[in-house]
């Protein structure tokens, strides 16, 4: 499911918009000494779009920061 959801044309636009957003906002925040920041998505369904977001994120940032992803609403 991952590939699915990542590889749409619309979830490439939002990825790029996203990681632009976070490269400018996550080091202003650093600038002002804040030591946590939580990131979150959701979707309707909460199974597939929003974990596909969670886990390319949570590895893309943990390559500059130190990262926990958490999924909220699955259970394993």
């Amino acid at each position: 499911m991952y590939d699915y959801v990542i590889e749409k044309n619309e979830t490439k636009i939002l990825v790029e918009k996203l990681t632009d957003l976070f490269d400018f906002m996550i080091p202003q925040y650093m600038k002002e000494g804040k030591s946590q920041l939580v990131i979150a998505f959701g979707c309707t369904g909460g199974q597939h779009r929003s974990v596909t977001l969670t886990e390319y994120f949570g590895k893309k940032l943990s390559e500059k920061y130190q990262s926990v992803i958490t999924h909220r609403d699955i259970r394993t």
